[in-house]
């Protein structure tokens, strides 16, 4: 008992945190937000009146027009039937501009909302570290920045206006309501806890539903950007039947979970009509009852009527069920978009996972790296090391290539010197200092990394060079370009540095590709620079070049090559071999080649040594 009532209000909590987190995103349009549900208000308040001045106007006919000698006279039923009208007409207006005042703020409150949230949830991804983004994989966060954000909108935008609009409805008419026939409008009273009932089951089965559809969004969008980003694989491979199968698994299971969602909210409709039908056939019965005992003179079990009074009790009738309708779907529209609220939340409370410390050190004495006793391993819950028991010194300046089989932590190793991982156990130290006390930005600009996937993004090759360095000239550019061994296929396109790049890089080859995001890296002038496998697409000739330039140009740099070609380590100061996570040996290319095996084996298979002749 205690437990479930622990657990309870630990969700209202939950719930409380989610609602002030999503609603810190309003800010500036905290006044057009707070307009909105007043002018609302307003509106309602006008709607609700009307009916009273109508069923004045029908009681007025019913008890006779006016006498010509009356009209002309301008006394009697005249002067009420016209101060009636003037009501009407003046309560209209004002309605009209409430609800076309109130529209419009509520419209610029919900997109300015919508974008603020955006904002922040994008700003929220660039803290993100490396383990943050593998939490959530890209595609879901692509589905959360989209298709939740929308239903969260379409919540806001409900809340601000019809949850305003519909409970101040439901009130006013119900008073109104009582204030002419008490008994009659006890039926309508007695007909919404008979809708509530209905609609609780409603959305509690829907919100179920609706929580898995997004994680079926979520499989969809990875599905299409993996075929996508990997298209050319698939067309090289003939594999479009195979990804087209996927793809419509995907969506064909979305498509039935929204059905299902879909099926059970679309009770709602047909429920409240057949509700709203039943109570106008009672009001219509018990209310011709009391207006015939009411025109013979005498008090009836449904107390006094009119006709006039009738017709507004039948216009206070719709609009108390019209609201309980409107109610339903807002209702409904919440259960759709409580997941996406949970989802959203979510990344807005994400907490990075790499934080600058307090008193950060803005400055990088040399590109000296160590490491001492250092393991990792990629979730805390893992029960084995990606990489363990790592001990290891590289001299500022020098020149350090990491060979060993796929799968032995490369590249996990490198990444934990510009800090895109955190140590689990151990220190990383660049230029004598734990990466833990620099500024990630410091660090980051003096540890260039050149990762295995070379990203270009859309624009010109100047555009993409200025990731490296914002404020770089043009001469700059071209330095850092001849550097890489990529000025002199730039200089070759009619456009030369004003190429345009698509998305990708793909309308360049994968060895200009890499040559562009190494040239990009140097541009920081960085005292450490990591090329992982970053010369892989590049031909044993280009690659000899560049690392020729490296040598004489950037002596003072300390250049850390992760590859599986022995040639592009062969003039390496060192070279680390790795093997299952741990450093197996580390050495000069000729001390290596004496004494080690795995080193060994690389090398006589690439220069076919042994092998059938």
């Amino acid at each position: 008992m205690a437990k479930n009532k622990k657990e309870k209000q630990e969700g209202e909590k939950k719930k409380q945190g989610i609602f002030m987190t999503l609603a810190h995103s309003v800010r500036e349009y905290k006044t057009v937000t707070i307009l909105s549900p007043i002018l609302m208000i307003f509106e309602v308040a006008c709607e609700c009146l009307i009916p009273m001045f109508v069923g004045d106007l029908v009681d007025q006919i019913q008890y006779g027009l006016p006498t010509i000698s009356q009209i002309e006279a301008g006394t009697g039923a005249l002067n009420h039937i016209i101060i009636n009208i003037c009501c009407l007409v003046g309560l209209a207006v004002i309605s009209l501009l409430c609800g076309l005042f109130g529209g419009r703020t509520a419209a610029a409150a919900a997109a300015g909302y919508a974008k603020n949230l955006r904002h922040d949830i994008y700003e929220k991804i660039q803290s993100f570290s490396f383990e943050n983004i593998d939490r959530f994989e890209t595609s879901s966060l692509v589905t959360r920045l989209t298709t939740d954000i929308n239903y969260v909108l379409m919540a806001f935008s409900a809340i601000i206006r019809m949850c305003f609009r519909a409970p101040f409805m439901m009130i006013f008419a119900a008073v109104m309501a009582f204030l002419v026939n008490p008994i009659l409008a006890w039926v309508f009273i007695a007909a919404i806890p008979i809708l509530g009932i209905a609609l609780y089951f409603i959305i509690v089965h829907s919100y179920r539903l609706y929580k898995q559809v997004f994680a079926r969004y979520d499989n969809l969008n990875e599905s299409v950007e993996e075929n996508l980003s990997g298209i050319r694989v698939v067309k090289t491979y003939v594999s479009e039947d195979y990804e087209k199968e996927k793809f419509a698994k995907s969506n064909n299971d979305l498509s039935s979970h929204f059905t299902e969602a879909d099926r059970i909210v679309a009770w709602t409709t047909p429920s409240m009509t057949f509700l709203m039908d039943v109570v106008y056939i009672i009001i219509a019965i018990l209310g011709s009852y009391a207006i015939v005992h009411t025109s013979l003179g005498s008090v009836g079990a449904m107390g006094e009527l009119t006709v006039g009074g009738l017709s507004e009790l039948m216009t206070y009738g719709m609009q108390i069920l019209s609201s309980l309708m409107m109610l339903s779907s807002i209702m409904a529209m919440i259960a759709m978009s409580g997941a996406s609220c949970k989802r959203v939340y979510e990344v807005l409370t994400e907490e990075p996972t790499l934080t600058n410390p307090e008193n950060p050190v803005y400055e990088i004495t040399d590109g000296s790296i160590d490491f001492d006793h250092v393991a990792f391993k990629y979730a805390k819950e893992a029960e084995k090391y990606a990489l363990w028991g790592v001990d290891l010194h590289i001299p500022s300046g020098s020149t350090v290539g990491i060979i060993g089989t796929t799968g032995s932590s490369k590249t996990t190793l490198v990444n934990l010197i510009s800090r895109l991982y955190d140590t689990t156990e151990g220190t990383v130290k660049v230029g004598g200092r734990d990466v833990k006390e620099y500024d990630l930005e410091t660090l980051r600009n003096d540890v260039s990394v050149v990762l295995q996937q070379n990203v270009l993004f859309s624009g010109t090759i100047n555009d993409n060079m200025r990731w490296g360095k914002e404020d770089a000239t043009q001469e700059e550019i071209i330095d850092a370009c001849k550097l890489a061994c990529a000025d002199e296929f730039i200089t070759s396109f009619p456009d030369g540095y004003d190429t345009y790049i698509e998305q990708g890089g793909t309308n360049v080859s994968g060895g200009q590709r890499q040559r562009l995001c190494i040239a990009r890296a140097l541009l920081k002038s960085p005292k450490v620079l990591i090329l992982d496998d970053s010369t892989s697409a590049v031909d044993t000739k280009t690659d000899a070049k560049i690392r020729a330039s490296f040598k004489e140009y950037i002596p003072s740099v300390t250049k850390i090559i992760i590859t599986q070609r022995v040639a592009s380590v062969e003039d390496a100061d060192m070279v680390i071999v790795m093997d299952n996570g741990t450093i197996n040996a580390v050495g000069s290319p000729q001390e290596l080649l004496e004494t080690n095996q795995i080193y060994q084996e690389i090398y006589n298979m690439q220069h076919n040594i042994g092998g059938n002749k």
